[in-house]
């Protein structure tokens, strides 16, 4: 005889009913529940159970019952996850992304139990059929909308400016987002503080932190090589090398793809097994892309086929959120940070392009991160008003003096960076406003901007200690 169960995992029961219901804004019966509980909860829930916690959950106003005269009832949320349950703590409300039926309809396909969901192998004609230029996964309207939203004043200056400018948000914003949609414990703030300060975060494991300082690394390859970057096998097994690194059980495996079997835990798709057919597949999907004429769809493409093909040992999902960034940082639009994206739903865009290659629930996840990482990076740019016309002409040259300053261990007289001008080329007309350009770029130098420069910690420690006097007193 099965022991009574504890108010504990009564508990847990009722917060995953509730979760389940909370998927279903239009109603959600018995049976669905029992199956999208499995699915989330990997245990089956007996039929009674399930009556029971809807009870409990409208007996505390959390569910209504809706066509409760028929013999099948339907439930749905009244709090959208936001009420309290007992004494229990709840996790944090999701964002509600809005859906298409279409985009409702795979989420319940996906969220079956594996024994509901038929396997599938990987499919040449997914690929093979697409056009660039002529297929689009992302109707006009669709990428005109999230181009007015991702333009930036930034449109015509070299690839990369955008991003530079807000390189720090940018690194802490995109490297928790992503990280967040891997299961990675970092909060925001225990993300900063690890980035900024080195800090790492109480209850964490080495993983996690190692998966937070690689989406740094990758970061800071894509924006401080922007011009560089593309659509190419440089660039992609770059990010893949560096967002794996010291994650992979054999270190060989980093930046090269894969020549062994692996399996996708909570799927039953199996992708292709032939090293072959993974070379082939990988350099078709970088040529298409790089022939795509918008950036948006650009960036899209590899969120769906750079993980359907699954061309590294591990670390895919992670390669092609860095990837679908590439065209956005390069035209100086907004980046995509994956920020405040639900975890679930975005897994289950990608088991439906997995397992029904269908693409439309992955776009509906994809069109409202974009835009809400624009509304995150505009409200910066906002906050930091217009961009220094001296700084935005002449980034280069204030990036070459900085790093040639710190690599001689001097502290330059104004004089002596007026005669740099001169030499470097910098008009006449604006050489004051450069050196005072410069000034405030030597002041203000600390060790999480180094990238920006191309210096290497050690040489800004020497060079901090050697100026130490001359910056306190230009500071002040």
């Amino acid at each position: 005889m099965m022991g009574r169960k504890s108010n504990a995992a009564i508990q847990i029961e009722r917060r995953a009913v509730l979760a389940v219901v909370n998927e279903f804004p239009n109603g959600v019966a018995y049976t669905e529940i029992r199956a999208a509980f499995a699915a989330r909860t990997g245990h089956p829930i007996a039929y009674a159970t399930v009556r029971r916690r809807l009870d409990e959950l409208e007996e505390k106003k959390l569910v209504e019952r809706i066509d409760a005269r028929t013999r099948k009832p339907r439930y749905r949320s009244t709090t959208l996850s936001k009420g309290n349950i007992g004494d229990e703590h709840t996790a944090p409300s999701v964002p509600e992304i809005p859906l298409s039926d279409e985009a409702l309809r795979l989420r319940r396909l996906v969220r079956l139990p594996r024994t509901l969901r038929t396997p599938v192998s990987y499919n040449r004609e997914f690929l093979d059929e697409y056009e660039p230029g002529e297929t689009w996964y992302l109707p006009e309207e669709a990428r005109e909308r999230l181009r007015e939203r991702g333009t930036t004043a930034y449109a015509n200056q070299p690839a990369g400016t955008y991003a530079r400018d807000i390189m720090g948000r940018l690194i802490i914003d995109l490297s928790w987002g992503s990280s967040r949609l891997e299961g990675n414990k970092y909060t925001r703030i225990d993300t900063e503080e690890l980035l900024k300060d080195g800090r790492e975060a109480e209850g964490t494991s080495d993983l996690d932190k190692q998966m937070i300082l690689n989406h740094k690394a990758a970061i800071e390859f894509l924006v401080e090589n922007a011009q560089e970057i593309a659509f190419n096998r440089y660039t992609v097994l770059g990010l893949h090398a560096l967002l794996s690194e010291n994650l992979m059980t054999n270190p060989d495996d980093e930046g090269r793809l894969r020549t062994r079997t692996i399996g996708i835990g909570t799927s039953v798709y199996s992708p292709t097994e032939v090293p072959q057919i993974i070379e082939e597949r990988f350099d078709r999907i970088l040529a298409k892309a790089t022939a795509i004429p918008d950036p948006f769809e650009q960036s899209f493409f590899m969120m769906v086929h750079l993980p359907y093909l699954q061309p590294f040992m591990d670390v895919n999902k992670r390669t092609s959120r860095l990837a679908a960034n590439i065209s956005l940082i390069k035209g100086n639009m907004c980046p995509l940070s994956f920020v405040d994206v639900p975890e679930q739903l975005y897994t289950d865009g990608t088991l439906a392009v997995y397992e029904q290659t269908d693409i439309v629930l992955l776009r509906e996840v994809f069109e409202w991160a974009y835009q809400r990482s624009c509304e995150q990076f505009t409200a910066l740019r906002q906050s930091m008003g217009d961009p220094d016309p001296i700084r935005l002409k002449y980034r280069l040259q204030l990036r070459a003096l900085v790093t040639d300053m710190i690599r001689d261990g001097i502290w330059p007289t104004d004089e002596r960076i007026s005669e740099w001008t001169k030499i470097n080329g910098i008009p006449e007309a604006d050489r004051a406003a450069f050196v005072v350009a410069s000034r405030a770029a030597l002041v203000g130098l600390r060790p999480d901007i180094l990238a920006r420069y191309s210096v290497r910690l050690s040489e800004f420690t020497t060079w901090e200690q050697a100026v130490a006097s001359q910056r306190v007193t230009a500071r002040a």
